[in-house]
């Protein structure tokens, strides 16, 4: 199996393969996000180390759960042959009804066939207002005509 793009990354194809990335994580599907990795991808997402699909849909799962009305923007920042860095933003409500704003950044590396080996990712969060969210579509993938993080003065 192979997930297209597929390194070496120009800037064009390291584009693309952020959006699917940032489209699939909107979806909020774990199996299906999951099939992006490699069967064993290591991640560091904050202080949790996961290893593998199993705990990779155990970890967005969860996630996912505690995350309600999850929203995200990932976009490029740099490239080079089989690695790709991205900054993010996502928004957020935990089950008291309390928004927040996640930022963060992460180091990309991938096989030859374009599945993920490793993440890499450091996030904070910081509280927000409802009001002030920035993040209003509807859930599932942004649309092609919203602002980016750039856009938003992020």
């Amino acid at each position: 199996m192979s997930r297209p793009p597929l390194p070496p990354f120009d800037q064009e194809t390291a584009a693309v393969k952020v959006r699917k990335a940032e489209d699939a994580w909107n979806s909020r599907a774990p199996e299906a996000v999951a099939q992006a990795y490699t069967t064993a991808s290591q991640w560091r997402n904050r202080a949790e180390f996961v290893n593998g699909r199993d705990e990779i849909i155990t970890f967005l799962t969860r996630k996912w759960d505690r995350e309600l009305e999850y929203r995200l923007i990932k976009e490029l920042w740099t490239f080079a042959d089989n690695r790709i860095a991205v900054r993010f933003a996502y928004e957020w409500h935990d089950n008291s009804g309390s928004w927040f704003r996640s930022f963060g950044n992460e180091n990309w590396e991938f096989e030859a066939d374009g599945l993920m080996r490793r993440r890499i990712a450091s996030i904070n969060d910081m509280p927000i207002r409802e009001e002030d969210r920035l993040f209003k579509w509807p859930l599932g993938p942004r649309p092609q005509d919203h602002p980016g993080l750039t856009d938003l003065g992020l």
